[in-house]
C-alpha cells in the first residue's frame, strides 16, 4: 500500500494550515511514498532556495531508515559516525533533525514519509504531525 497523490496533497494542505495556525515561518513540505518516491511537494512564498531539499532530506532519511527523523537526531548525538556514514550512503540526502515523520495506517503499515522545514525543527515536526493526522493517518516521529 502507498500514499496516493490525493493523500499527499491532503497532507500538505493540513500541514500548511498548521503552519498558518501557529504563525510559523514559511515552510516547504515534501511527501514521499513508501518506496521513497516524491508524491507531492510544495513550498510557500518566502522559503529559501534550499528548503525543498532540506524537507526532502528529512523525509528521505526517515523512510530510508524506517524511523522518524527525531530518532535519527538522537542517534546522531549518540552515534555520529554511523549517521554520517549512512548520510554518505544516501549521497548526502539525509537530514537527521526533527521534521521528518513517517506516515502509517491505523494497522501500523508504513505508507510514506513527510518532511517539513522552514521554522525551528520542533515547529516543523508539529506541522508534519498535524498534517498527517488531519489527513486520517498515523504520524510516527521516532520519539
Amino acid at each position: 500500500m502507498d500514499l496516493t497523490l490525493a493523500d499527499a496533497k491532503k497532507i500538505i494542505e493540513h500541514t500548511l494550515a498548521a503552519q498558518a495556525k501557529h504563525n510559523f515561518k514559511p515552510m516547504a513540505v515534501v511527501v514521499l511514498g513508501s518506496a521513497g518516491t516524491i508524491r507531492a511537494s510544495e513550498s510557500q512564498d518566502g522559503t529559501s532556495l534550499l528548503r525543498p531539499k532540506i524537507a526532502h532530506g528529512k523525509a528521505h532519511g526517515a523512510i530510508s531508515m524506517g524511523i522518524g527523523s527525531r530518532a535519527l537526531f538522537e542517534r546522531a548525538k549518540n552515534e555520529p559516525f554511523f549517521v554520517q556514514s549512512v548520510n554518505a550512503l544516501c549521497d548526502g540526502a539525509l537530514v537527521p533533525v526533527p521534521g521528518g515523520v513517517l506516515v502509517r495506517d491505523k494497522d501500523g503499515n508504513l505508507l510514506g514519509a513527510v518532511g517539513v522545514t522552514g521554522d525551528l525543527s520542533d515547529s516543523d515536526e508539529i506541522c508534519a504531525v498535524a498534517g498527517i493526522e488531519a489527513a486520517g493517518f498515523v504520524a510516527d516521529t521516532g520519539a
